[in-house]
């Protein structure tokens, strides 16, 4: 009986280590939504959605629930998800996560997710941006549930507070649920708070992070970069080149994702001009963000970036 009751205590330690059942937590209402997508969300491949998460629940295991995933590195590091593979060492092509729009320092198999998480797996190309910190495509989120199961208050700054953009912008995150204070630009506190900036450009230059948009990609994770002189917009392509090029009275807006520093975390909805500026807090909504790194607002045009 000894080698039958020990190869039973050995199935038992294997059904722990890979999340097979045993030693679950207790289940948490709000579930959780993975989507799996390419090109800087360009494409969707697919999704899932949990209505409830175990405590013990997992970014790798909501990942392989539904897809095909071929790992590296003792499982550590995504290779492929249903057959689409990253380019390896000599290639500038992989596949990175986000959990609520914030780009993962944690490896998926340690990640335990939270109720209300959004997590968004995306295939690019890091020939132009190594680093993407922030995205807003999870819109409501962060502001809604925050990250790492903290919700941080949220602070919507404005250069002109009693502003038509400025109001709708909380109003925006009102109908989303969210709580918001307002201050004008500037306002001290930044790594206690989620920010969200409404301000034309260059007004909007004085918040910290924001002169990264001058400098490209490699920067400030963003396809898009204003000129010194603040007179245009270049909207970019996947590989930092320019794509089209906005000015004032295109009535063009700039939604996009920042983090200034490991605490920090900015959204900022900018433009040359003021129709741009209505136009983009217009697009707070998550039907128009869903899925996207940063988006140019025209209108009721919505186009993600990098522009293809």
């Amino acid at each position: 009986m000894r080698p039958r009751l020990f190869l039973v205590a050995l199935i038992a330690v294997a059904l722990l280590l890979t999340g097979c059942g045993l030693g679950a937590g207790e289940e948490q209402e709000g579930g959780a939504e993975l989507r799996v997508t390419r090109d800087f969300g360009h494409e969707e491949l697919g999704s899932v959605r949990l209505d409830t998460l175990r405590e013990d629940q997992t970014v790798m295991r909501m990942l392989r629930s539904e897809f095909d995933v071929d790992t590296r590195f003792g499982g550590r590091f995504v290779q492929a998800i249903d057959g689409l593979e990253g380019a390896g060492a000599g290639g500038t092509s992989d596949w990175f996560f986000f959990v609520n729009g914030i780009e993962s320092g944690t490896g998926a198999a340690e990640y335990e997710l939270s109720p209300g998480d959004r997590v968004q797996w995306d295939h690019r190309s890091w020939g132009a941006a190594m680093r993407v910190p922030a995205i807003v495509g999870a819109f409501p989120e962060p502001f809604l549930h925050g990250t790492e199961g903290e919700r941080r208050p949220v602070r919507v700054e404005c250069d002109e507070v009693e502003s038509d953009p400025c109001r709708d912008a909380r109003q925006a995150l009102d109908d989303a649920g969210v709580a918001t204070s307002g201050s004008s630009l500037g306002a001290p506190g930044t790594e206690a708070v989620t920010r969200l900036v409404v301000a034309r450009w260059p007004a909007a230059r004085i918040v910290r992070g924001a002169p990264t948009l001058e400098e490209g990609p490699e920067a400030s994770g963003v396809f898009a970069r204003f000129a010194e002189d603040g007179r245009s917009l270049e909207l970019l392509d996947q590989t930092g080149e320019v794509a089209r090029t906005v000015r004032p009275g295109d009535d063009t807006a700039l939604v996009a994702a920042l983090q200034p520093r490991a605490e920090e975390l900015l959204w900022l909805v900018t433009s040359l001009d003021a129709k741009g500026l209505a136009a983009g807090v217009a697009a707070l909504e998550e039907d128009r963000l869903r899925d996207a790194f940063a988006v140019a607002v025209t209108g009721d045009t919505v186009e993600k970036l990098p522009l293809r």
